[in-house]
This record gives C-alpha cells, structure tokens and sequence, in this order.
C-alpha cells in the first residue's frame, strides 16, 4: 500500500464521503491508482511497435477547445494564446476550435460572447470550423443569436457551427431571469426559431404594444444549413432529445465515466434511429483536458499543477454545496493534509484515464477507448493554466497524434443522410 493509499485509508467516515463526492463529480472511479500507467497499455512492454495496425472503426476528427482561462486586469494580451492557437491549428490541419460562454467570474471571464470572438477568428483563419461552445440559448433572443452568428458565418465563408446549452448557474440569468426554470424547453423551442431563421424564412414575433412582427435575418448566411450541437453534462435525456432533432451532442467526462457515456452514446444513436436519422450521422464531441509532449514524465510534471488546482477549485465548490444543503458530510474538519491526499489520488485517476494526457504513442489507449465508444471528436481543452508557449508547443505535437490517427482511420463521411425518404434533406450534424 502506498502513501497516499494509507492517507486515504485513515480518512473517517465522512471525508471518504466528501472524497467519493469528488470523483463522482468528474466521473472518476473510487479505485486506488495503478503503479503502471494504464495508458501504456498495448503500447509498451515487450511490444515495441508503434501499433500502427490499430485500426479505427470511425473517423476521429481533433479540435482545440477554450473553457478556462483566468481573465486577469494586469495583462494587455488577453487574447494572445487563442489567437495564436487558432493560427497555428488553422495551419496545422485541425477541424474546429471552440469558444464558450461564460460569465461573471475571473476563471473563464475571457468569454463573454464567442460570436465577438469567433468573428476576430474567423478573419486569421481560412480553414478551421468557427464553433461556440456554448451559446447559454435561454440568456439570449433567438433572433439576435441568428443575426451574429449569420455575420461571423459571412466573415467565415460559411464555416459557423453553434453548440447550445441551456445554463445551470442562477447568477447568470441576470440577463432572462423569468427563463430559469423553464430554461430546457426555451432552449428546444428556440432552436427551431433559429433553424427557420437560417434556412432564410420570415418568423412572426410579438412586438411593440404586443403587435405582430414578420422579420427574417440580414446578413443571409453564407451556409445552407446551420451544424447545430446540444451540450450535454451527462443527462441521458438530453442526448435523446438530441437526437430526436437530428443534432449533434458537445459533452465532457465531468460527472461521468467513459462507460456511463458509452450507453448514452448509445442511446443517443438509437434515438437518432428512432427519428429517422441515420445513427451514424450524427457527430458526438468529447471535450478532453489535454496536453500531448515528447515525455511521459515531463509531460506528467507540466499537468500535475494546473490540474490540481483545477481539482482543488472543484473540491471547494462541493464543499461549498455540502454546506449549503446542510449536508451529514463534516467538512469543518477536513484538513490541508486531507485535502492533499485527495487531490493527489484525483490527480492520478484524472491522468491516467480521463484526459489527453501524453505522448503520441501514449494517448493510443485513450484514443482507442473513445473509437470503442463512438466518439467523433476531441475536443482538446488547452488552456488550464499551463504557460502560454508550453502550449503552443503542445499543439504541435497534438498535430502530429492527429496526423497519425488519419491515416489509420476510415474515410470519412462528409454528408450523413436521414433513413425516412419522407423526411427532410438534413443531416443530423447539419440541423
């Protein structure tokens, strides 16, 4: 038993379940941490081929992904690393890049609004897919959400894809406070206004004195069809209700093992089926913490942290949540050492199986994981504190891990198509 096992062990009662609270959170299991790195698995030992007959089922498209950077009043350069991120992916092959929306808070205050952002992307990139990731669709009117996004995708030459997700935290309906409570089927319903919108039809909508008014958008948008994502934290309902609109699913592993996503996956496939759609067509987005370098070890002391205090924000917001629910946890007790120890055990399970973490050999096993559980893209979520130029250098040798997946990929499919010949001409990835 290790040191940090024994630490655990001495835990009491109720800091284990303050612990089990944690890794539930970022779908971790409760299982003390290999001594072999499991990544490693079927690609070191006595093989020491670059397994290049590891064959994907599906093809595995990379992007860049933004959620998390501290907005600090002290730089002049805010926008420096997205900026130069976008250039160098744009260059490099990758398919996307994402801009969230986030408000009211110093970690992810650089993202207000990805339609301004996507617009300064749109006008130093030539290839890579504008995506927002996501637009909180109850906080805004949906009309005004088609007109800027119809902008930046004329700015773009139509390379505009909206994720939508329908808000969790309070403070930010400042903005729609009456749209809270019925934030998920505000977020459904607007889509389809937005869907109409994009494909150039006039809507009717309430105005001045309750009075009536027919508007459609200006600028028409360059693209046909609008790639339409719901983001999900894990509700198997959600990705159902996805795929009975024919949409793509933006996720992540917060809250939810690979295993728990695979059935939802699966789920969501089989709605999609259900609807019409063919099950293939439609696209899921995985957002991965990731860093890919030339050593293991090195790359392991990059991460550890950046990823620890990403943790450790995580631990004290359910601490926080423990106290406000007058929870039977005793978190008054829970020391620095406790804590450590924690964060140390996270850490390791973290690395080993819920990120993009390695070399390009490496991060095989992962990859390998999510083609098993049919996921279409990573998306690779690089700015979690690590130094500006560290992760630039980081993209490059990403690029190279994706280089390596296309070849060993199947060809692609660039127009999914519906089952029903009844229904209408669209993809499920192209709502």
């Amino acid at each position: 038993m290790g040191l940090v096992d024994k630490r655990l062990a001495s835990l009491s009662p109720e800091k284990q379940k303050l612990f089990d609270m944690l890794l539930r959170n970022k779908g971790l299991p409760n299982e003390s941490p290999n001594t072999q790195d499991p990544r490693m698995d079927d690609v070191s030992g006595t093989d020491t081929s670059d397994k290049s007959d590891f064959q994907l089922k599906r093809p595995l498209k990379f992007s860049l992904f933004f959620f998390s950077e501290e907005a600090t009043d002290s730089s002049v350069n805010k926008y420096d690393l997205i900026l130069e991120s976008a250039k160098l992916a744009d260059r490099l092959g990758f398919h996307a890049i994402w801009t969230p929306e986030r408000h009211f808070h110093p970690f992810g205050g650089l993202y207000p609004n990805p339609s301004v952002l996507s617009a300064a992307l749109a006008m130093i990139t030539s290839k890579l897919e504008l995506r927002a990731g996501s637009v909180v669709m109850p906080l805004h009117h949906p009309i005004r959400i088609a007109e800027e996004w119809s902008v930046v995708d004329n700015l773009s030459r139509g390379r505009v894809g909206l994720g939508f997700a329908s808000g969790w935290h309070m403070d930010d309906f400042v903005f729609a406070p009456g749209a809270y409570e019925l934030r998920k089927d505000v977020t459904f319903r607007n889509i389809e206004v937005i869907k109409k919108l994009w494909a150039g039809e006039a809507i009717s909508w309430p105005g001045a004195n309750g009075r009536e008014t027919k508007v459609g958008i200006y600028p028409r948008p360059i693209s046909k069809s609008l790639p339409i994502w719901i983001t999900s934290a894990g509700s198997e309902e959600t990705f159902i209700r996805a795929g009975e609109i024919g949409a793509n699913v933006l996720t992540g592993l917060t809250g939810q093992s690979l295993d728990e996503l695979g059935r939802k996956v699966g789920a969501y496939r089989q709605s999609l089926a259900q609807n019409g759609y063919s099950p293939d067509a439609g696209q899921v987005s995985l957002m991965l913490h990731t860093f890919v370098g030339e050593n293991d070890a090195d790359i392991k002391k990059t991460v550890r942290g950046p990823m620890c205090n990403y943790l450790k924000t995580n631990l004290g917001l359910h601490r926080n949540l423990a106290q406000t629910r007058n929870s039977a946890v005793d978190v008054q007790n829970f020391t620095a050492a406790d804590e450590d120890a924690l964060l140390t055990f996270a850490f390791e399970r973290y690395f080993n199986g819920s990120a993009l973490f390695g070399t390009p050999l490496s991060c095989t096993r992962m990859l390998k994981r999510l083609n098993e559980i049919e996921i279409d893209e990573a998306c690779c979520l690089i700015d979690f504190g690590i130094d500006a130029a560290t992760i630039l250098e980081g993209i490059r040798h990403l690029a190279s891990l994706k280089d390596r997946l296309e070849i060993l990929g199947p060809p692609r499919v660039s127009t999914p198509v519906l089952l029903s010949q009844s229904a209408q001409p669209k993809g499920a990835n192209h709502v």
